[in-house]
């Protein structure tokens, strides 16, 4: 099932550029998170069904409309379509760079399978606490699933490689979502970024989160994110080596996230 498709100009720079990403959503998720902002899609299952063949439509028409990657969010329980889908596309002429954008739930045994298919891998690394996982988003062993596939996908396609306009042409974009009180574990995220797979990886620290879904709930989630907070984690970021770290304008951001 698929939610939408088209141009995107909310990712990352790299992704954007000037024309956009081409993001397709998939309709569900191999996670449950309770604070999901998009939780109409991932748990409510807002989408449309689609074949193979209207799957590689949609890459097609991104294609056609000067994006500069095909975006796949959420793509993880759907492998076999898209793969198939994606034979379809190529031998019409698809030929842009593929991103797979994903919670980080992902196996290495599945990774494996696209080993030459993936150009751009963006995952995310959500917590670094087993029972966090399993508390917020219903799942377990996270950290170390998590953590074992981003070191394949850097395996795979190594640091992020931009062309001469910034544009992402290859490599790993890993996201981290700040969250309220500590319960992403950032500390434990940014030193295994820094000291198993690269001090050179591109990463987003980001700071819009908001209660959404059932967070409201759980008092521990029930307030945004502060700046305090924000800053810190990107201070943990720099004090570990990182410094390919997504720039947006702090004070812009928070004044958009506060609103």
């Amino acid at each position: 099932m698929v939610s939408s498709y088209g141009p995107h100009f909310g990712e990352e720079s790299p992704l954007v550029g000037r024309h956009g990403s081409g993001t397709i959503f998939f309709t569900y998720c191999n996670l449950h998170c309770t604070f999901c902002q998009n939780y109409s899609i991932s748990q409510l299952g807002l989408g449309e069904e689609v074949d193979s063949k209207q799957l590689a439509a949609m890459m097609l028409s991104l294609q056609a409309k000067c994006c500069h990657n095909i975006n796949l969010v959420s793509p993880t329980h759907v492998l076999p379509y898209i793969l198939e889908a994606l034979e379809l596309a190529a031998g019409q002429g698809l030929n842009l760079p593929l991103v797979y954008n994903s919670g980080g739930y992902d196996s290495v045994e599945t990774l494996g399978l696209l080993d030459g298919v993936v150009d751009i891998y963006m995952p995310d690394m959500k917590y670094s606490d087993d029972k966090v996982a399993e508390w917020l988003s219903g799942i377990t062993d996270y950290p170390r699933v998590n953590r074992a596939a981003v070191k394949e996908m850097h395996r795979q396609v190594g640091d992020l490689q931009v062309d001469e306009q910034g544009v992402a042409r290859r490599g790993l974009l890993v996201r981290h979502l700040v969250l309220p009180n500590g319960l992403a574990g950032t500390e434990e995220v940014v030193r295994f970024l820094a000291e198993e797979v690269s001090t050179d990886t591109y990463l987003n620290i980001m700071a819009q989160y908001h209660p959404c879904y059932k967070a409201s709930s759980i008092p521990q989630l029930a307030r945004p994110v502060t700046k305090q907070e924000f800053f810190q984690a990107l201070e943990l970021a720099r004090r570990y080596g990182l410094s390919r770290l997504d720039n947006h304008p702090s004070s812009l951001l928070f004044e958009l996230i506060q609103r």
